[in-house]
């Protein structure tokens, strides 16, 4: 053999190994990496899909929590996994915005890591204190600009999806009030419901509960669609915003590399288990709303979204820490 030929028959060699690798696959037990501890939604959704993916593909689907840096330490460590089918990254809406809020990664979301498809959606609502003098968004709107920055919203921290939600909103507008950070949602509603801030954008799984018991006021979804669990809330493109959009979702991805055949099968799987009657039934419990694509489906709306909040996240200037 000719040294010139020596890499090309590598080559050749090493992809017929990945296409039988692939064919076998999986032969092993898969591993799905939660961006998020135990507990959360994402957590939960994974959790629901485990027994049917493992029923699905003949092998256990083991889960792996590992929070942290706002999704970033999950999704580096399946980027670097081998891209051999037994590693998914279960990821927020965060991985097509983390690029553009974090000064240095060490993976690249659009380079390191393969779709594999959008798993559901979850949508947000904008909720205020009882106190505040306001039934929608217009009545919130004329309030803001009757009084600049008198009023204070609340997230889950910077660069979290409320608190773009929030500057998604004031650009839209024109109004001006105050961003306020929390180390979590969990207690800036808590700070909501006591009066110390007015408003802010969260999920409608965790605003449901507390407008049932009067200890919030909702004011619009920030959705296309109503929802089922406050089918009474217009949207705000129903109250004549529809700019303001805002979504949280669950997706999931695969190293680069990780052959077509298997992120196809792996699609295949998910898709099917996110259709069944259980699966559509627990998500509903959750306020969230099956949303499964193919991998190219999914590759555009991470651009998309990406592009979108990219924009936004450079005009204000956000950075996370």
């Amino acid at each position: 053999m000719r040294p010139g030929t020596l890499v090309p028959a590598a080559a050749l060699a090493f992809a017929a190994c990945a296409s039988v690798q692939a064919q076998n696959w999986p032969d092993k037990p898969v591993k799905l990496v939660i961006s998020f501890a135990p507990g959360g939604v994402h957590d939960t959704l994974a959790r629901v899909l485990q027994p049917r993916l493992g029923e699905a593909l003949g092998q256990p689907v083991v889960i792996e929590n590992r929070p942290g840096a706002g999704g970033n330490i999950a999704a580096e460590a399946v980027a670097k996994s081998a891209p051999d089918g037994y590693t998914f990254l279960v990821a927020s809406e965060a991985i097509a915005t983390n690029k553009y809020l974090y000064r240095s990664m060490a993976y690249d979301p659009y380079k390191d890591l393969a779709p594999v498809a959008k798993l559901a959606d979850y949508p947000m609502a904008l909720i205020a204190n009882p106190s505040v003098p306001a039934a929608n968004v217009k009545e919130l709107v004329a309030l803001a600009k009757s009084k600049p920055g008198a009023l204070s919203y609340g997230s889950a921290g910077i660069g979290a999806s409320g608190h773009l939600a929030g500057e998604l909103f004031k650009s839209v507008t024109g109004i001006s009030i105050v961003h306020v950070p929390y180390k979590g949602g969990a207690p800036a509603l808590t700070d909501l419901v006591a009066g110390r801030i007015q408003v802010m954008f969260l999920s409608v799984s965790l605003s449901a509960p507390q407008a049932i018991q009067g200890k919030i006021k909702v004011l619009a979804l920030t959705g296309d669609k109503r929802s089922d669990k406050l089918p009474e809330v217009a949207t705000t493109a129903e109250q004549g915003f529809p700019e303001v959009q805002a979504l949280l979702f669950s997706s999931l991805l695969a190293p680069a590399a990780t052959p077509a055949t298997i992120i196809q099968r792996m699609n295949a799987e998910v898709v099917k288990a996110l259709r069944t009657p259980e699966v559509e039934k627990r998500l509903s419990e959750l306020g969230a709303v099956p949303a499964p694509t193919s991998p190219e489906q999914f590759a555009q709306i991470l651009r998309r979204e990406g592009d979108r909040w990219g924009t936004l996240i450079r005009e204000k200037n956000i950075h996370a820490n």
